[in-house]
């Protein structure tokens, strides 16, 4: 990544990794990311906001070499992930006089996954601020957005909110400023989904602090800055509240095509009762898609085999991350089949306890589902209508 100037002072000086194609070996990153680090040069101090990913060291170096910089006075650490924090030794290595400016939390996870000496740092409070001379940042703790120990990074003269992983995208790109939200606005929705949805909660109450702020650029860790931030506080907004679309996704597998044909006609009857549906097989499913599906869905149904006497695998992993995830759904049901027996409602059911949603009665066929079982699906598709205008009538 280039050097860029957001405001006179203030430089972009991380990272973009095009070609990284999965975050935490877990997340798919279709579009690449970014690891965003800011430069602010003040009349008598120097501060870097965040550092890179290890792997991307050399981006960060060259940067600050184009610019010259010959002393970092603080480097602030917002959230001790190592995609922010990772390169933070090696920077202290290279300019020793730098203190690294954190929460006591933050501090503690430091010393623990980098092994930063106590010496090295200087711990703040909420709103405590430094100055740089003709500049002033303001540090406000921001727990639970992502990790216990998150704060954002206010500088007060420029307007500029530093918030790291929160609002940020994984989307590889040139350009600094977002010039399209339209091409942004999935990346930001995948990027909640997966990562900020488990705190929605936390981060509801939070978005009451910020918007109390004058803010002109909010300047994540991961994807372009914004320099229009209503547009992706009125995202969040949405995506935290409890407000639910007339939608029912369905993760399912098929092994026989007996629980295939079960999701083929639930689609069908789903969809002729005006229910938007949006199936995902988990063979070929894109887990992220998946995620961000979750975000405004009303419904689950989750559709499988029995393996033996339980669901299948595939479904095991992602049923583990929904519950993980903790969506805002209000209705969840099982749909399936079985050979001889087995206990394929009842584990799911006990790896969803931090959902929040009302179980509806499940359709468990034996083998090939037959007229009987198809009426059952129907009434399913029925019970869904109802509960959604319900809802949505706020009955």
């Amino acid at each position: 990544m280039a050097v860029r100037e957001l405001r006179p002072g203030v430089y972009s000086v991380g990272a973009v990794d095009w070609d990284r194609r999965i975050f935490d070996e877990l997340i798919p990153l279709p579009d690449g990311t970014s690891y965003n680090s800011y430069l602010i040069k003040g009349r008598e101090r120097t501060a870097l906001i965040d550092t890179v990913d290890p792997t991307n060291l050399d981006q960060l170096l060259d940067n600050l070499q184009k610019l010259e910089v010959e002393r970092i006075d603080y480097i602030i650490s917002n959230h001790a992930e190592q995609d922010h924090s990772g390169s933070i030794p090696r920077i202290l290595e290279i300019y020793p006089q730098a203190k690294v400016v954190t929460n006591p939390k933050c501090k503690e996870f430091l010393k623990y996954l980098l092994l930063i000496p106590e010496k090295s740092f200087i711990t703040v409070k909420d709103r405590d601020t430094i100055s740089l001379g003709d500049k002033t940042l303001q540090f406000i703790l921001f727990p639970w957005v992502h990790w216990p120990e998150t704060m954002l990074t206010y500088l007060k003269e420029d307007r500029i909110l530093f918030t790291c992983d929160l609002f940020g995208s994984h989307l590889a790109t040139s350009e600094l400023f977002i010039r399209d939200e339209a091409k942004v606005y999935e990346p930001a929705k995948r990027y909640y989904a997966e990562i900020m949805m488990p705190f929605r909660t936390s981060i509801r109450r939070h978005l009451e602090e910020i918007e109390e702020m004058e803010i002109e650029i909010i300047a994540p860790s991961h994807g372009p800055v914004h320099q229009r931030p209503e547009f992706i506080i009125d995202a969040y907004r949405d995506w935290v509240s409890d407000k639910v679309e007339n939608e029912v996704i369905i993760p399912y597998v098929s092994m026989h095509g007996s629980t295939d044909k079960m999701v083929s006609y639930f689609l069908d009857a789903l969809m002729e009762r005006g229910i938007v549906v949006k199936p995902f097989n988990l063979t070929k499913t894109d887990i992220g898609e998946l995620a961000m599906a979750l975000v405004d869905a009303a419904s689950i149904v989750i559709g499988s085999p029995t393996v033996l006497v339980g669901p299948h695998p595939l479904l095991v992993y992602a049923v583990y991350l929904i519950n993980a995830l903790r969506p805002k759904t209000k209705f969840i049901s099982i749909i399936g089949s079985y050979g001889w027996g087995g206990r394929m409602v009842e584990q799911l059911k006990e790896m969803l306890t931090n959902l929040r949603a009302e179980l509806l009665e499940p359709v468990i066929v034996r083998g090939y589902p037959k007229g009987e079982d198809f009426k059952s699906l129907d009434r399913l598709a029925d019970e869904l209508l109802k509960r959604h205008r319900a809802f949505r009538k706020g009955v």
